[in-house]
């Protein structure tokens, strides 16, 4: 069998060679003729699949190494008797710590503790879930937006899409549609943006069509919000007038840890194998080569002056005059901050992404794909050691996924 894959799937060629001819291709790239002979086409989400790519082909079997599958017309696919397989789930957890990484950033930044606070989590699957998670071990209270499971599942504690608006913190993790019963194309309009408190901190890491470019760029500055954006309309072409509007901004690279990338690749690699009834003899990696897991010692430093308090742990705070609950709140956050950094420090993605704006306009696109292309190994919290941690963080990092030793 012949197989095509996007060169961006890693460690493609030494999974998809056990099942035939394989060879890799720039994924914005692939065209019909690219397709000739070939058996098996695995692609990411830049991609799109569907009758005009692959009409006269000889493709009996498609997957993505995505979570996402709005590039993929699965319908034709159903029609044409072409297999189908997506890697649903496998980037949840890397979007999830990302979306801890944006809330810590942003509170030490705007200096407020996120105890206590209210997320409005819109979409609950696989990513929004293991974010409902996160939320609860920093010890905020989550507000679960999800029309679909609220339907389907009784015991779902589910609430209003203007509920979940209203909260301090609002973050979007749904598929992208644009029919059916609840479509989430510019859902992230101007009517509900007016719902969202001034202030608010919105995350938007699920797809860029979810928001409406222009009422969004209104309202940030209407409402002061204080937005994470990992995903864009128009991508690779992005709005800079938005980026520049962000705290915090990335080149769709939340669910880009290497271990989520990784196991994409062994969902789809197993897929295949299952249709075709191959047996399956590639092994994943469970870490890259010649890479060490992180060793993280935060800064657990005693101070004798509330003034000099800053990211110190409360443990050694007992005595001190003149530290009130919610200092003491963003000092624990704070040491939890110098662990999430240890493992993947979200402002490198934003200085990175930032330079965008240096690049004339015709080369941005290609700028946005390189840092995709070429993103760094970023491993995920629970493949870390975190060393001389104190009890009061011990139960909240190892919620988050550390390894506490």
């Amino acid at each position: 069998m012949k197989i095509l894959f996007d060169e961006n799937i890693p460690y493609g060629l030494d999974a998809f060679s056990s099942l035939g001819n394989a060879e890799s291709i720039t994924g914005r790239e692939i065209s019909p003729p690219d397709l000739e002979n070939i058996d098996i086409l695995f692609v990411r989400s830049v991609t799109k699949v569907n009758e005009s790519l692959l009409k006269n082909s000889n493709v009996k079997f498609v997957a993505t190494a995505t979570s996402g599958s709005d590039h993929i017309d699965k319908e034709y696919l159903l029609k044409n008797n072409i297999g189908f397989s997506d890697a649903i789930g496998s980037n949840a957890n890397s979007v999830a710590e990302y979306f801890t990484a944006a809330l810590l950033e942003i509170a030490e930044r705007h200096n407020f503790s996120l105890t206590g606070k209210s997320v409005g989590i819109i979409g609950v699957g696989h990513v929004g879930s293991l974010v409902d998670k996160k939320a609860r071990a920093l010890g905020m209270t989550t507000l679960l937006n999800d029309p679909p499971r609220q339907r389907a599942e009784k015991d779902f504690n589910g609430c209003s899409l203007d509920e979940a608006l209203a909260a301090d913190i609002v973050t979007f993790h749904v598929p992208l549609t644009k029919d059916g019963l609840d479509p989430t194309f510019h859902l992230l309009n101007e009517e509900n943006l007016q719902k969202i408190k001034s202030g608010a901190v919105l995350v938007q890491a699920s797809r860029g069509a979810v928001h409406d470019t222009i009422a969004l760029k209104k309202i940030i500055k209407e409402k002061n919000l204080l937005c994470a954006f990992d995903v864009w309309e128009n991508e690779p072409n992005i709005d800079v007038d938005l980026l520049e509007l962000t705290e915090i901004a990335s080149p769709h690279i939340a669910g880009y840890s290497w271990t989520s990338k990784v196991e994409a690749t062994r969902i789809i690699y197993e897929a295949a194998c299952e249709f075709f009834n191959i047996k399956q003899t590639w092994i994943p990696p469970k870490l890259p080569d010649n890479f060490s897991a992180p060793e993280i010692s935060p800064p657990f430093v005693k101070v004798s002056d509330p003034a000099d308090a800053r990211g110190i742990s409360p443990p050694f705070l007992k005595g001190v005059r003149g530290i009130s609950d919610n200092q003491q709140e963003m000092l624990i956050e704070n040491d939890i901050k110098c662990a999430v950094n240890g493992v993947y420090d979200i402002i490198e993605d934003d200085k990175r992404m930032r330079k965008i704006v240096d690049e004339p306009s015709e080369n941005r696109g290609k700028y946005f794909d390189t840092l995709r292309k070429q993103y760094p190994t970023r491993v995920e919290f629970h493949q870390a050691k975190v060393h001389g941690t104190p009890e009061t963080i011990k139960q909240q990092l190892s919620a988050l996924g550390f390894k506490i030793y």
